[in-house]
């Protein structure tokens, strides 16, 4: 009887070196985040007299900075911080001095209308989502805070184009409270000196809350937009002028 012989099994292709490697490398999105996570982690974070020397500087510099949106009571505040959003706050004021000498009280203002409203504020972007989100804002200050604006931050966001930011503004500026509004400004400067970075503004609000001395609180707000809007600029940053140049973090400043 003739003798069978099997051919053995063939063997799998060993996987090259290079493809293996590609198999476990890391994503790309991964990669793209890395050279961030690595430089925030090595900003040094500032210290409390830093932080305290900065605000005291700040404070030297302008002892009572003032929000530069016009108003002449709470809910006229309210308004023009609505109608802020996307938009500068000359622009605000441009179109709210008229404005507010006949409609600044939450009836008047719905005694006006929408549609005359929108006249008042057409030159103000997304004006007419705005005056549907202001005249529906004064109709539920009527039917639910007795025609006051009111004074907590959760009551506040619920009216109608009110959000956080706008919650914080007015409890700062109307009420007196400690709150920190950030806007594009103060993001760009918590982030950008290394005060307090954040992804997302709530994460820089509440690191700015956190290193802040209590005592400067009642203006940081303002000196931190003021900062940012007419110093710490997005495109061009005038160093050499700036007030806290030796402190700042910032590893691309100049002098």
């Amino acid at each position: 009887m003739a003798k069978i012989t099997r051919k053995p099994a063939p063997r799998k292709a060993a996987v090259p070196k290079k493809k293996a490697k590609a198999a476990t490398a890391t994503p790309k999105s991964a990669k793209k985040s890395a050279p961030a996570k690595k430089a925030l982690k090595a900003t040094k974070p500032w210290t409390p007299a830093e932080v305290r020397e900065v605000f005291s500087r700040f404070q030297q510099a302008n002892p009572e900075p003032r929000g530069e949106l016009e108003h002449v009571n709470p809910f006229t505040l309210l308004v023009a911080v609505v109608l802020s959003a996307q938009a500068t706050d000359a622009g605000v004021n441009k179109a709210t001095r008229a404005l507010f000498e006949i409609a600044d009280t939450p009836q008047k203002m719905l005694d006006l209308g929408e549609e005359r409203l929108r006249d008042y504020i057409k030159t103000i972007g997304l004006y007419r989502t705005k005056a549907r989100n202001v005249i529906a804002l004064s109709a539920k200050l009527l039917s639910e805070f007795g025609g006051e604006v009111p004074r907590t931050r959760a009551e506040i966001e619920s009216l109608p184009g009110a959000g956080r930011k706008t919650a914080n503004v007015v409890l700062n500026m109307a009420f007196g409270e400690h709150t920190m509004a950030v806007d594009t400004h103060v993001f760009r400067v918590g982030n950008r000196t290394g005060l307090a970075p954040g992804k997302t503004p709530l994460e820089v609000e509440l690191g700015l809350e956190k290193v802040i001395p209590a005592e400067f609180m009642l203006h940081a707000h303002h000196w931190l937009i003021l900062h940012g809007r007419y110093t710490c600029l997005a495109r061009k940053p005038r160093c050499e002028v700036c007030l806290i140049n030796d402190l700042c973090r910032w590893p691309e400043k100049t002098v």
